[in-house]
């Protein structure tokens, strides 16, 4: 039990190292239209955390906890990715011309 435990904290580490080390190289131009491409993998997640939440049966608490916090935290981010995403989308929409007073010339 232990060493699949190991092995399983071994991979999550790795793995945030890795996705550090990529992230970290993205330019910043292509950092916000890649994370609104992303949200649908979030998405995901959050379906794959509600699916696993609903067929665990007898669940321990622990078990519970990470998938409540996993949920959440994926929730987190899809929201903030569209978020994120419409307000870039509307720095490219056109402003409307000031409109002129009667008394200025």
């Amino acid at each position: 039990m232990y060493t699949e435990l190991l092995a399983n904290i071994a991979i999550l580490v790795l793995s945030g190292f890795i996705g550090f080390a990529v992230i970290s190289k993205v330019p910043n131009t292509l950092h916000t239209p890649l994370m609104s491409g992303t949200n649908a993998i979030h998405g995901i997640v959050v379906l794959g955390a509600l699916v696993v939440l609903g067929k665990v049966h007898d669940p321990q608490w622990g078990l519970q906890v990470i998938l409540f916090v996993a949920l959440v935290f994926g929730t987190v981010n899809v929201v903030g990715g569209f978020v994120v995403t419409d307000r870039m989308l509307a720095m490219f929409k056109s402003k409307p011309a000031a409109v002129k007073k009667s008394g200025d010339q």
